[in-house]
């Protein structure tokens, strides 16, 4: 057994720093590489390119930046767990195989599956599974016939499964965030799932680390204090077998590590802070430590676990009806009262037209749209961004907004600008459903190749 491993995340969504986890694996010592690439969102943009291909549904950067570590893969023994496998693993696998050939490279990859119940949605309600939304207890057959995708949260033992048969990457589709770096805990110290302090130590490191440079100094209150936010570090847990760890980054890196960026980030979608749940155990916020031992890091020590719960969550995306928005820029003397009457006037020229919305929204970037009335309106304002939204189940009511914004500029007040792009188009909405499955109905698989 390691007295320590170093698990570095490198990715705190999709979309994030491609050069990142680059830094991360080739910049210092790492024994495992995380990535997260998913949202509640993520999964049905993902389900319906699988619907339209079914070699696709994973995230396609991922294959760039193993192309880019694949030295650190093959020569140093560096191992990669992600969930970007999405809702197609299989593909995302079958694409890396390619890859290792044509780098004449070996590596074993293995694959998670069993999170992905959307073709089976139908099978487990007659065994019993209501899906009803866990927020507000509304029925599933409300939007049953718009379900785009439906996801469990699995447990983080899958990974340590895989690891445990050779697997140097690992691709999930929806593990939890924070199980990314559990998986490897478990694997490495052997951790029981009645461990309950222990797991709840690994939760609490990736529930740490898992948006990425969030907690070394991004997004930081005090944004002033970090130094070279150019070159940001990302986060590295140094876990030790008995639950105690660090975080830190590397030490060429950017950005800053001490008691207040890491307590920013345990705040982080916490929910109960006595009673934070995950699929592996639940976690007292209240119990641990949190000492500052200065030079970007700091230690966790304490951490108290609970019994987890016999249910997983469900993340479920569902067709939600038609937007679209546009935006013009109102400038010169008065900007915020010609801004107020453009908005008026589209709104009724709308109206007039025989056309109404479920919801709108009228918003003035620059003024209020962040904070409403928190700050006071300014004596001066010299332009606003006047930016206007609907909502609605008719997709042509919703692209007749999108006709209504342009005539305002030579038909409205003096001074709008900033139209440009072409007109606003009807987009689908993608809403979120949380729900509850028990884990009896859960059943995964873990091979690799």
């Amino acid at each position: 057994m390691k007295d320590i491993i170093r698990i570095g995340n490198g990715q705190g969504f999709w979309g994030d720093s491609i050069d990142a986890p680059v830094r991360l694996a080739k910049d210092g010592p790492l024994d495992y590489l995380t990535l997260d690439y998913l949202a509640e969102v993520t999964l049905s943009i993902m389900q319906r390119q699988k619907l339209k291909n079914p070699k696709a549904g994973f995230a396609h950067d991922f294959l760039d930046l193993i192309k880019r570590i694949l030295p650190e893969i093959s020569e140093k023994g560096l191992k990669v767990i992600t969930n970007a496998g999405g809702v197609n693993p299989q593909s995302c696998r079958n694409e890396l195989i390619q890859l290792a050939q044509s780098s004449d490279s070996d590596m074993k990859i293995g694959v998670i599956q069993g999170d992905d119940i959307f073709p089976t949605l139908a099978e487990l309600r007659t065994k019993g599974v209501t899906f009803e939304n866990m927020d507000t207890g509304d029925s599933f057959d409300s939007i049953a016939d718009n379900v785009y995708s439906a996801n469990v949260y699995i447990n983080s033992i899958t990974i340590a499964e895989a690891l445990e048969k050779g697997a140097q990457i690992v691709l999930a589709g929806r593990v939890s965030d924070p199980g990314l770096a559990l998986g490897p805990c478990i694997y490495e110290f052997g951790w029981n799932s009645d461990n309950y302090d222990l797991l709840a130590a690994g939760t609490l490191a990736g529930h740490i680390t898992e948006c990425g440079a969030q907690c070394t100094g991004g997004n930081y209150s005090r944004w002033q204090d970090v130094p070279d936010l150019a070159g940001v570090g990302y986060p590295i847990i140094e876990m030790q077998p008995n639950g105690e760890f660090c975080i830190t980054k590397h030490d060429n890196s950017g950005g800053l590590v001490n008691r207040e960026t890491i307590g920013e980030q345990v705040l982080y979608e916490m929910g109960d802070p006595n009673h934070y749940i995950s699929p592996d155990v639940c976690v007292d916020f209240t119990s641990f430590k949190l000492n500052d031992l200065g030079h970007n890091k700091v230690a966790i020590t304490n951490v108290a676990g609970l019994i987890p719960t016999d249910t997983y969550k469900v993340s479920i995306s569902y067709f939600a009806g038609y937007k679209a928005s546009g935006q013009l820029t109102i400038s010169g003397p008065n900007a915020y009262e010609k801004a107020q009457l453009t908005a008026e006037i589209i709104w009724k020229r709308l109206k007039n037209s025989g056309v109404t919305y479920q919801d709108t929204s009228t918003e003035y970037l620059g003024l209020s749209s962040c904070h409403r009335d928190i700050n006071p309106v300014p004596s001066q304002i010299n332009e606003v961004v006047l930016r206007l939204g609907v909502k609605d189940a008719n997709k042509d009511n919703v692209n007749r907004f999108g006709k209504e914004i342009a005539p305002v500029i030579t038909s409205g007040p003096p001074g709008i600008t900033g139209f440009s792009g072409g007109r606003p188009k009807a987009q689908e909405i993608v809403a979120y459903w949380p729900a509850l499955i028990p884990k009896e109905l859960v059943h995964t698989t873990v091979d690799v190749i």
